[in-house]
């Protein structure tokens, strides 16, 4: 986002704060689940996007707009939330639609959170995420932008139910929308590192040939947390290809001391004699 499109959501994100403190996880969740209602109509049609970022109209036209067209179909906490961000500066109609995403996410996020649920749900979401990846069949089907959207949520749905909570459900459809203009799987890791950062932690993406045990990830989750300065949440992959040792990635950062980095760069330095 541009300046003025964040300043815009974050006076919306210090609103929607402010707003959960005093409200039931139920309630908060159902606030989440109108605010990404209206994301999915802003995403259909350009037109109101447009209009309700277009900086030759003021705030409270805009605000007016939006409130003619959604009173009476989403709460009134929604809507109040809502206003208040269109009424914000928008650098572009595409960035008011990343903007309205993400404050429905962050309100599912809370939600969890006030229900003491938010790592729980952080581990579904990567779990899924890796039982995706693991799995052509399956990413191919809940990635195919050719196949309805509803078809694709319908069948996450049917492999999460009894698995996952209904937090971390919702959260999968907005990864199937497209959340942040991402890939499927490339939305679901951003809302894991959302859950994370909600819970003050970092994630450390962590690959290795063979499982860690219990207390060699809670050693390396340590020294991490020395290095970084926060929490540190480990989300371990097990790969066998990388034959030994450990690749850690945190955030842009990436230490690769696997068997199959030294034996890629020493079959690298052979081939330049």
């Amino acid at each position: 986002m541009q300046a003025a499109s964040r300043e815009s959501y974050q006076a919306g994100a210090e609103r929607l704060d402010a707003y959960v403190r005093g409200a039931e996880p139920s309630a908060v969740a159902a606030t989440a689940d109108d605010i990404l209602s209206v994301a999915a109509l802003l995403r259909r049609e350009p037109r109101l996007r447009r209009a309700l970022s277009d900086p030759a109209r003021s705030g409270d036209d805009r605000s007016g707009l939006l409130t003619g067209i959604l009173t009476g179909k989403i709460g009134a906490d929604a809507l109040d939330l809502l206003t208040s961000l269109v009424s914000g500066r928008w650098s572009a109609p595409s960035e008011l639609l990343d903007g309205t995403e993400r404050l429905g996410v962050e309100a599912l996020l809370a939600s969890a959170d006030k229900a003491g649920e938010l790592g729980e749900v952080e581990d579904e979401l990567f779990r899924f995420g890796q039982v995706v990846s693991g799995s052509a069949e399956l990413s191919n089907a809940l990635s195919d932008p050719m196949a309805a959207a509803e078809r694709r949520a319908t069948l996450a749905r049917e492999l999460l139910g009894g698995k996952a909570r209904p937090v971390t459900v919702r959260l999968v459809e907005a990864a199937l929308a497209g959340f942040g203009g991402r890939s499927f799987v490339g939305a679901l890791t951003r809302l894991v590192e959302l859950a994370a950062d909600r819970r003050d932690r970092q994630v450390a993406y962590v690959t290795v040939a063979a499982p860690l045990s219990d207390e060699e990830e809670r050693r390396l989750g340590a020294r991490l947390s020395e290095m970084y300065g926060r929490e540190v949440s480990v989300k371990q992959t097990v790969n066998p290809e990388v034959l030994g040792g450990v690749s850690v990635r945190v955030g842009s950062d990436l230490y690769d001391g696997t068997v199959l980095r030294r034996l890629n760069e020493t079959r690298n330095a052979l081939a330049k004699r």
